[in-house]
């Protein structure tokens, strides 16, 4: 039976298996002592409390898990199974005592566990953890007109691609047109004349297309405009049964307007004979999505959330998220704030990309003392020199957030968003950016320990020495 024992725990009162011993150095046991749990429950217990029906689970076990599943990747079966299985990963996340009698919980609440962690909590524990192992230090690095400006702020932003198949019109169209005759067949009352839908032979007409290894621009036009044609006797014919007083389930109502949308946007592109539609959606099982345009080698356009993050001192903040595109410039004035806010100053300096570099930005900074790095708008004044080795220093300090954004997603889970919900993606992310910082720490505390030990070799090989 699960014994949860609320807040720090010591590996000495953990009740370990028989004839095991667990190591105080293992890095699941010094993970735990970097996170507050108290401080963590004290504030969001709350939202794990339950007033009727099953016992509600509790906040560590439940943030234990998101931050293990984040770690490893594992799938919502699998980390119920590891937890089961692994003395370690009970004690990070709260038992009393090892239990391998039944998993922690079902998988199924993974997703609860995600809906109630979100981006903002999340963002809130993130600073707990950052303020109790004190990761910031801004005593030097002064560079700005304003003396009590200091400290260094990196900001840069990327796309999270969400896990969705790439969109193409012709693919789209038979998937809205599939589910359009999902809902005929539904709505379709035994005994009356069905509406006809042309199935076998509009499924023909799409096999003529994806069956032709390099399909000309024309035939796929033609095979666009046909099921265009399909899917609009469609839900022309489901218009007639809601009249007739039939109804959808609330989950049938939502994808028959996501249905309707894919059909304007579709037929706007096909009579204008264009590619771009606002808010164009990609996927009709994550309508959210977005087509966010990188302009990267190999990954012109991405299709996910896109966000931006802030790095200082090595450990990263997430600043903004959205799935819809927008202008990363725009978001620089409220990442400072909040660097104020937590700091009580503003940063010497703010290392970014060209895209940062507009009117407002560097007005804005200018006003309160803040270098923004990169060369000045507009052409060159005449007899000007540029601090060449300023810029040189800034661009490879900046190279930090991409070294950030690669770790987050090779490691962190931000590489490849499997969340199939609005709010559940956008918990992957915020937790990607947490355990992060958690590895951040970590790589910290081994790097002084072994500068501990060099020490201590050499006053040994000294001692000797005499």
């Amino acid at each position: 039976m699960y014994k949860y024992k609320s807040g720090q725990i010591s590996i000495t009162d953990f009740g370990q298996p028989m004839g095991m011993h667990l190591n105080e150095n293992n890095r699941w046991v010094k993970k735990a002592a970097m996170i507050p749990w108290n401080e963590i429950e004290k504030r969001y217990a709350g939202l794990f409390k339950s007033h009727k029906g099953n016992p509600a689970k509790p906040l560590r076990l439940a943030l234990g898990a998101c931050m293990i599943q984040a770690e490893y990747g594992y799938s919502d079966e699998e980390i119920t199974l590891q937890i089961q299985e692994s003395p370690y990963l009970q004690y990070f996340c709260g038992y009393e005592a090892y239990d391998d009698s039944k998993p922690p919980f079902d998988s199924s609440s993974m997703v609860y566990f995600r809906k109630r962690l979100t981006p903002v909590i999340l963002g809130d524990i993130n600073e707990m953890i950052l303020s109790q192992n004190k990761t910031e230090d801004h005593t030097d690095d002064k560079d700005g007109n304003d003396d009590s400006n200091s400290g260094t702020m990196i900001v840069d932003a990327t796309c999270a691609p969400s896990k969705i198949k790439y969109p193409q019109d012709a693919n789209l169209l038979n998937q809205a047109r599939k589910s359009t005759e999902q809902l005929i067949d539904r709505l379709h009352t035994p005994g009356e004349n069905k509406p006809r839908t042309y199935r076998k032979k509009a499924y023909k007409d799409y096999l003529a297309l994806v069956r032709c290894r390099k399909p000309a621009a024309k035939k796929i036009r033609k095979a666009i405009g046909k099921q265009l044609s399909y899917l609009r006797r469609n839900l022309e014919s489901i218009e007639k049964q809601l009249h007739q007083g039939k109804a959808l389930t609330p989950a049938e109502q939502n994808r028959l307007i996501v249905i309707q949308k894919v059909y304007e946007q579709q037929k706007y592109m096909y009579d204008n004979h264009t590619h771009s539609v606002p808010d164009r959606i990609v996927s009709l099982s994550q309508p959210w999505v977005r087509p966010i345009v990188r302009g990267k080698a190999g990954k012109p356009v991405e299709f996910g959330a896109k966000l931006d993050i802030s790095v200082v001192d090595g450990f990263t903040r997430l600043g903004y998220l959205s799935f819809d595109a927008y202008n990363e410039a725009g978001t620089l004035r409220q990442t400072i704030e909040k660097y104020r806010e937590r700091t009580g100053h503003y940063p010497a300096r703010v290392l970014a990309d060209k895209i940062y570099r507009n009117r407002d930005n560097l007005n804005f900074c200018k006003e309160h003392g803040i270098r923004l790095s990169g060369p000045a708008l507009g052409r060159p004044k005449k007899d000007e020199l540029p601090d060449l080795k300023q810029n040189y220093i800034d661009e490879c300090e900046r190279v930090e957030v991409e070294r950030r954004f690669s770790l987050a997603k090779r490691k962190c889970g931000m590489g490849l968003v499997t969340a199939k919900l609005q709010e559940t993606a956008a918990h992957v992310i915020a937790m990607s950016v947490l355990v992060l910082n958690l590895r951040k720490i970590q790589c910290a505390l081994l790097q002084i320990l072994a500068m501990l030990r060099g020490t201590w070799i050499l006053q040994r090989k000294l001692v000797f020495v005499q």
